[in-house]
């Protein structure tokens, strides 16, 4: 996203101090401004998340070969997300519920 001209720039500067839902902040208000650490300490407790799959949640890596026409068929449904899709298949074909799954 390109970042607005000095004249765009102004122009949102202008109308945003005169925006009557939303004045600027005057220098007294900057003085009580406070982290949000200092206001709820609370929410800095909790550790922050880790990225990825859950440990207990595991996928085992394989490799098989499919018709071409199965392939082609989930990729048009879902591009991203066709070998979600293809997995869900399978356990219906299996009548596998993801509560047993793990």
């Amino acid at each position: 996203m390109p970042l607005p001209s000095r004249q765009e720039n102004a122009a949102i500067t202008r109308a945003a101090k005169t925006d009557p839902d939303n004045p600027p902040l005057s220098k007294a208000d900057m003085a009580r401004l406070r982290s949000a650490h200092e206001v709820e300490p609370h929410l800095a407790e909790h550790p922050p998340r880790r990225r990825g799959r859950p440990p207990g949640y595991t996928k085992e890596r394989v490799s098989i070969r499919l018709d071409k026409d199965v392939v082609e068929y989930f990729k048009a449904k879902a591009p991203k997300g066709w070998q979600t899709d293809i997995n869900a298949a399978l356990r219906r074909a299996a009548k596998i519920d993801k509560k047993r799954a793990s």
